[in-house]
């Protein structure tokens, strides 16, 4: 009777670990495991859509011109001054007509931003970027607002930054919520972020002012988050169990 019980006991108490399927990355899709198979696309680079705010540097020879078409300064690790683009698309800057850059991506409204200084400034430069470049996380991982540091950063990159996804996130569901051009409501990406095949797929690249949100999976209540923890926890209920039962052994003699 004892060693039936301490059998079960033992096999309820693996059923609580966290295994390599559930929560491994880059596993090889299978029959057995099922994970999901997402076709490659191309990488599109992010355009500037309403609300999003840029931060450009004005190069040039001419310091007094420099200062007087207001260039951003950087200290203390921020721009002086940061341009939201309006509902029509376009940017006001000091001494320029408005220039419509939504749906540019930085390079194009670089390019386009360097051409309207140049009627003013031959030898004009700029180097622009977004200043807004964040993503956010919630749910089971360090939840927080994070700067997209790099082009083309993927959802490990990311989740690395928070220290990666906790055992009891569902890895299964991983959900992007991204904004939409011209819509008001979101898009929401779902995905299985332990498929291999989620490289160069359309949820494997982050963009700025993406969400991911990693859900917490129902069954985590019973999972023990190490082996360390594991190990101790039938350390105390076999020890547990065996009291019970010569407790009760004792009680019919």
């Amino acid at each position: 009777m004892r060693k039936v019980l301490l059998l079960g006991l033992l096999a309820l108490l693996m059923s609580g670990c966290y295994s390599h399927r559930a929560i491994g990355y880059l596993q090889e899709p299978t029959k057995a495991n099922r994970l999901p198979v997402y076709d490659s696309v191309a990488y599109e680079p992010y355009r500037i859509r309403v609300n999003d705010e840029i931060v450009y540097r004005l190069v040039t020879m001419d310091e007094t011109m420099s200062k007087m078409l207001g260039a951003n300064t950087f200290t203390n690790g921020q721009y002086a001054n940061s341009y939201r683009v309006y509902p029509d698309g376009t940017i006001e800057l000091p001494f320029l007509k408005p220039l419509h850059i939504a749906g540019l991506t930085e390079m194009e409204a670089q390019d386009s931003l360097c051409a309207a200084f140049r009627e003013i400034l031959p030898d004009a430069d700029v180097k622009l970027t977004l200043y807004n470049k964040f993503f956010s996380v919630i749910g089971d991982a360090r939840s927080g607002r994070y700067y997209i540091y790099k082009e083309k950063m993927n959802i490990f990159q990311a989740l690395a930054m928070t220290g990666d996804v906790m055992n009891s996130g569902d890895r299964r569901h991983i959900r992007i919520v991204r904004p939409r051009d011209g819509a008001e409501e979101p898009e929401i990406l779902e995905f299985d972020i332990r498929t291999n095949t989620i490289i160069d797929s359309k949820y494997y690249y982050i963009y700025p002012n993406d969400v991911i949100y990693v859900a917490r999976t129902k069954d985590s209540f019973y999972k023990v988050p190490t082996y360390t923890g594991f190990l101790g926890l039938i350390t105390s209920s076999v020890a547990l169990l065996t009291t019970v039962l010569n407790y009760v052994a004792n009680m019919y003699k």
